[in-house]
């Protein structure tokens, strides 16, 4: 795995159980809730401050995770996908990258093509265990539980990019 994560150049994922714990909440007008967990959003800032872009892929629409993903400054986000196959073949397209050079997050089977050709696929802890078992990787933590930040720090780690991105803190 730690050898898959130095080629890693785009980091990709879905959304709900990922970016957040799955839960859905509705507000008495019938808004969509979501609860992002801030290290998740700090990960991914400092990766893309690294020039590691990430894409968001999720089969469902939500404002805020547009409202997320802007604050985030985020380089691709897909929502409402049906064929997630057909996204990160355009994201290759797009970026010129193999399929080889993408790491992907996922938690449940709609993320089960994606897993399977990418070069690095990786699983949050509390994903359904088809999942897991496609992951080459497995977080500890759970989705909307800081998996995301986890996936990040050992790639920057892995890429030899932490101590840069800690040393943009510590002279701050």
């Amino acid at each position: 795995m730690w050898q898959q994560a130095r080629t890693v150049r785009l980091l990709a994922m879905d959304v709900d159980g990922v970016l957040t714990d799955g839960r859905i909440l509705l507000d008495h007008q019938g808004r969509e809730l979501k609860c992002f967990h801030v290290h998740d959003g700090q990960g991914i800032v400092l990766a893309q401050r690294a020039g590691l872009p990430i894409a968001w892929i999720s089969g469902r629409a939500s404002e805020a995770v547009q409202q997320r993903a802007m604050e985030l400054k985020v380089s691709w986000v897909y929502q409402q996908v049906a064929d997630k196959v057909q996204v990160l073949q355009a994201l290759l397209r797009h970026t010129g990258l193999g399929a080889s050079a993408v790491a992907y997050i996922g938690d449940d089977l709609g993320d089960l093509p994606l897993l399977r050709r990418v070069g690095l696929p990786i699983a949050v802890a509390n994903a359904l265990p088809e999942v897991r078992a496609c992951a080459a990787w497995v977080t500890r933590r759970e989705g909307g539980q800081g998996a995301v930040r986890e996936v990040i720090d050992m790639v920057l780690r892995a890429q030899g990019r932490w101590a840069a991105v800690v040393q943009d803190y510590w002279h701050a």
